[in-house]
């Protein structure tokens, strides 16, 4: 019961006096706003680069498989910090962007990495034949591309681009490093006031774990709904 009465203690100081909890609502809805906002940049980038890499011309495929090595081969922090503080901090310094916004196109640019990816394998894995079967419609390559095959792709690539937003959801915890409150962030301030450890990590542990759980569950349905499709 001590032991109990002690987890309560520290739940009550590090949540519940001061209303700290607000931090972390707010944390959390900073949270969803960049990874939101960066898993729509990220898609945009990514099928951008994926047309390059499948590209025939050679200026076009080297451009992208430079982006996809360059992304992927440094870490997303210092993605971060470059864009935060050296393209918006130097470069664009005369332009007010909300700092939000400039960790979402961060995360947005080291997402499109992967997603490109992951959409040149999709678009890979469909047959030669219904690409063949569009231009003897008379389709161009453009049309025949967003008309035929990307949307066969997109059947297959689904839970690949869903767990690269379940991945973007937890690097996004590092947004702390330009001033942005995220859940992470949220939980340094409740330590830093508290001189609590465990439940303030403890707390923002639980919150990642729930967001991540539900989009799970929300894939495997997707998942059992598209087999059902497909068995009729």
């Amino acid at each position: 019961m001590n032991w109990f009465d002690g987890v309560k203690a520290d739940f009550i100081k590090c949540f519940i006096r001061e209303e700290r909890y607000r931090m972390l609502l707010e944390g959390l809805g900073v949270t969803i706003k960049v990874s939101l906002l960066a898993a729509v940049i990220g898609l945009v980038i990514g099928f951008i680069i994926a047309e390059f890499n499948l590209s025939k011309l050679k200026i076009l495929n080297l451009l992208g498989k430079v982006y996809t090595d360059v992304i992927r081969g440094t870490p997303s922090v210092t993605q971060l910090m470059i864009v935060y503080f050296v393209i918006f901090g130097v470069a664009l310094a005369d332009y007010e962007v909300e700092k939000w916004i400039i960790a979402a196109i961060a995360f947005g640019i080291n997402s499109g990495a992967y997603v490109s990816e992951i959409i040149r394998a999709g678009i890979l894995s469909i047959d030669k034949g219904q690409t063949e079967a569009g231009r003897s419609l008379g389709l161009s390559k453009s049309q025949t591309m967003m008309l035929i095959v990307f949307p066969q792709a997109i059947k297959n690539i689904f839970p690949a681009l869903c767990n690269e937003f379940i991945t973007l959801i937890k690097e996004t915890a590092i947004v702390g490093y330009i001033g942005l409150m995220d859940i992470q962030k949220a939980g340094d301030f409740i330590k830093t006031a508290t001189y609590k450890t465990f439940m303030p990590l403890i707390g923002t542990a639980v919150i990642y774990f729930v967001i991540i759980k539900v989009l799970t569950m929300l894939l495997k349905l997707y998942e059992n709904h598209i087999r059902k499709s497909e068995q009729r």
